[in-house]
């Protein structure tokens, strides 16, 4: 009886653990890497290694994390019908069918009553932020996302919610170059998802999203371009008037030869490397190969490497004793 009752409880362990992986897959964990936009106003102010304040940001990153799980899931319950005609998004958990919509919603509504009470102890204006982003989320998911251009600045105004979230939580001041560097790079990532996604559903009979239809492959294909340049530039502008002084001897000496040799934008170093970056990302978008921005980030070599060499090269400048903090 104990060997047929064993038998028995396979079947049940088998199916609570494809229950368990459904539920994880459904929150999509690859998207938090877009969360760590919340550590940029910690990076860019210096305050990288102060202790309370990249604890506050790392619990902020934490309650972002279940915030847009919560997006993620009431937005695949929304659009599980269209889902299952898409030739990628129909093997997600709800629209295959592995979590049924009453757990999704569960799910959903728990991630996010998690992300706001976690929110809730670390500062009033972070927690109106994630409130702020959970609404806009559940109107995209609702029919915003089928209003072409508006859903593109939707997409693009998370990014900046993320930025602006980590620098509300440890009461930092980010430049007006910086916001406009976020704000281009932000459009840039939004444009180019929506263009890969046209490159998708081309060859497709059915067109799973509603705004693709009124979008011209040439005005997306102009949007990415404007954005694009617009984002580099930014950065460029950031750069130089935003560049800590450099402090090192060598450098100290080599000013005082001659005004030709002063070095005082050190983080203009990093533009050749943004500027590939973009280029190396366009190329990926008219290839149809960036649908979700986070999966070509963690894929792609060239961008690996590219990110990689650009954090370093902040960390180092910022960090390194290279530089002063002041401005």
């Amino acid at each position: 009886m104990d060997h047929l009752s064993a038998k028995d409880n396979k079947p049940k362990e088998i199916a609570n653990f494809s229950f368990f992986i459904a539920a994880v897959q459904a929150a999509r964990p690859v998207h938090w890497i877009k969360n760590f936009a919340l550590f940029a106003a910690l990076v860019f102010t210096g305050d990288l290694f102060e202790s309370l304040f990249f604890m506050k940001v790392l619990l902020a990153f934490i309650a972002f994390n279940f915030a847009t799980s919560a997006t993620y899931i009431v937005n695949d319950v929304f659009d599980a019908k269209s889902d299952r005609l898409h030739p990628i998004k129909k093997f997600r958990p709800v629209a295959s069918g592995r979590l049924p919509v009453t757990f999704a919603v569960i799910e959903g509504l728990g991630l996010a009553v998690l992300a706001l009470l976690l929110a809730a102890g670390l500062n009033p204006l972070f927690y109106y932020t994630m409130l702020a982003y959970l609404g806009i989320q559940v109107l995209y998911s609702i029919g915003l996302k089928n209003i072409p251009i508006l859903d593109i600045l939707i997409i693009a105004t998370g990014f900046i919610i993320r930025v602006y979230a980590g620098a509300f939580v440890i009461n930092a001041h980010l430049s007006v170059w910086f916001l406009l560097c976020v704000i281009s790079v932000a459009l840039f990532l939004a444009s180019g998802k929506r263009r890969a996604e046209f490159n998708m559903v081309r060859d497709t009979e059915a067109v799973t999203r509603k705004s693709l239809k009124r979008y011209k492959k040439e005005l997306l294909n102009s949007y990415v371009t404007m954005f694009g340049n617009a984002a580099w530039m930014s950065w460029a502008l950031f750069t130089f008037f935003e560049s800590p002084k450099a402090s090192l001897p060598v450098w100290l000496f080599l000013a005082e030869l001659s005004r030709t040799t002063t070095i005082n934008k050190l983080l203009m170093v990093t533009i050749p490397i943004v500027i590939f970056g973009i280029m190396r990302y366009e190329y990926l978008i008219f290839e149809g190969r960036s649908e979700a921005p986070e999966k070509v980030l963690l894929t792609d070599k060239a961008l690996i490497i590219t990110i990689v060499v650009w954090t370093t090269l902040i960390i180092w400048i910022f960090y390194g004793g290279v530089s002063t903090i002041g401005i």
